[in-house]
């Protein structure tokens, strides 16, 4: 409907949210805030039962952008393939440049962190501050794959669990 200055957004339409994850297009509006009149690209997130109202003007910076395309979820799903690089410096330090690349919004990134924390059943257990990284960075890839392939979010899970499993060093 409305153009931004790189992109269009159509109501209906699913869009990532660096920070948030997947979300849906529900309206693109005008409202008038302390006098000023603003058009309004409206974003629902079911799961976190949450709509964001973001001026238009303003997208490029929040960084929303469009469900990514075929090159870059290959390009994430060849990530999951590749071997952990586990760097050999503090957890918090890790943690942190872990959570940086998840709220990036680039599935290439994300999928860099379930690489680098999943375990498989043969090695040691993780922390409980390295599950809820991982199990927070599969969540965001998921529901991308999912809108991306036009499966259901299980479906999602499976195929990037499948694709971690398949991976040889």
């Amino acid at each position: 409907m409305k153009k931004n200055s790189t992109v269009t957004f159509n109501s209906g339409e699913y869009v990532v949210y660096p920070t948030q994850g997947v979300g849906k297009v529900t309206n693109i509006t005008k409202q008038t805030i302390a006098g000023h009149e603003l058009e309004l690209l409206v974003v629902n997130f079911d799961k976190d039962k949450m709509t964001l109202r973001v001026p238009m003007a303003k997208l490029d910076q929040v960084g929303i952008r469009k469900i990514s395309d075929e090159t870059t979820m290959k390009e994430a799903l060849a990530t999951l393939k590749g071997k952990p690089r586990v760097k050999k410096i503090m957890w918090s330090r890790r943690a942190q440049e872990y959570e940086n690349k998840i709220n990036s919004g680039n599935p290439v990134a994300v999928a860099e962190v379930i690489r680098d924390l999943h375990r498989s059943e043969n090695l040691a257990e993780q922390s409980y501050s390295e599950r809820q990284i991982y199990e927070h960075a599969l969540e965001r890839l998921a529901s991308e794959v999912a809108i991306f392939d036009n499966i259901s979010l299980e479906d999602a899970n499976k195929k990037l669990l499948d694709t971690i499993a398949s991976r040889q060093f």
